[in-house]
């Protein structure tokens, strides 16, 4: 009798926690794992100094870029995309799948983890958008958990910049599992090989351990030169800093006034010369014009 009223009793507190939500599929493995450590630096709140400008707005040239050039209403899609990917609120046993790919990516290519995935948050949060593992992005040029370009080319024929960095996962072992192993490697949509080559391509953009006008930069030139670059490089680097400042927090929404700090420090700069290049690249265009009518007035 006393063992069968001990039985219904632990049936009813297992009923309870169940009824009141702390007991959940997965719930052991999200408070089993934890994030990969990050390095250990100083991350501060930016602030503008004419030495983080110079710094940000130099070799604009370099052919890194890991986006297509975009019209004016696919760029809004963009925008649109990104703030979805923002506020999507993701599991943390997903996430908790992830963790030795960046902690693998940052020791191999020696990129701060947060900024990884930062990166990997904004283009598809965390691996679950709908088009993650098949497919192109809506603009037809971009796969993967981390949006590679497949279809773009960059001088000397060296190809799109996921065949340039298509084997990245080469470099260090990879995980016995993670959330989306495909059959054949490397592949854009296996987890492990995208996020290595994401981490190896923030690397050749000069991104390092610290959270800094490097990572903005590196973060700029993996999405691409344009006003939507400028915004998808504050929020991914003010997304990582404030991981640092505080704690990783997988469905936090990015901190308005970090974002704020970090367009001023880093995004500001870089937009006004983009603003003086399409300034006088339009007048050009209009000299152009006016030449070409005084030529035909002239016949």
């Amino acid at each position: 009798m006393a063992i069968a009223l001990a039985a219904l009793l632990g049936g009813a507190l297992l009923l309870g926690i169940a009824l009141s939500g702390g007991f959940t599929p997965g719930a052991r493995t999200a408070a089993a794992a934890a994030p990969p450590q990050a390095p250990q630096v100083v991350v501060v709140t930016p602030a503008p100094s004419p030495a983080a400008t110079a710094q940000v707005t130099k070799d604009t040239e370099k052919p890194k870029s890991n986006d297509g050039a975009l019209s004016p209403r696919q760029q809004q899609v963009q925008q649109r995309r990104f703030t979805t990917n923002d506020q999507t609120h993701v599991p943390a046993d997903w996430v908790s799948g992830f963790y030795p790919i960046y902690a693998q990516a940052q020791r191999t290519y020696g990129v701060n983890w947060l900024l990884i995935a930062s990166v990997h948050k904004q283009e598809t949060a965390f691996s679950t958008h709908p088009t993650t593992y098949h497919g192109l992005n809506f603009a037809n040029c971009c796969a993967g958990p981390m949006q590679f370009n497949v279809t773009n080319g960059v001088r000397g024929g060296i190809g799109s910049t996921w065949a340039r960095y298509r084997n990245a996962s080469a470099a260090a072992k990879r995980p016995a599992s993670y959330p989306h192993r495909t059959s054949r490697h490397p592949s854009v949509y296996d987890d492990y090989d995208a996020i290595m080559a994401g981490a190896a391509l923030l690397r050749d953009n000069g991104a390092g351990a610290n959270l800094d006008a490097s990572a903005w930069r590196a973060a700029y030139d993996y999405y691409g030169h344009d006003a939507t670059g400028v915004d998808y490089a504050d929020e991914v680097v003010a997304r990582a800093i404030g991981w640092g400042q505080k704690d990783f927090c997988i469905n936090c929404g990015t901190d308005a006034s970090m974002m704020s700090a970090v367009d001023a420090a880093w995004g500001a700069p870089v937009r006004t010369e983009l603003d003086a290049a399409a300034a006088a690249a339009e007048k050009a265009a209009r000299r152009h014009h006016d030449a070409q009518a005084v030529a035909a007035s002239t016949k």
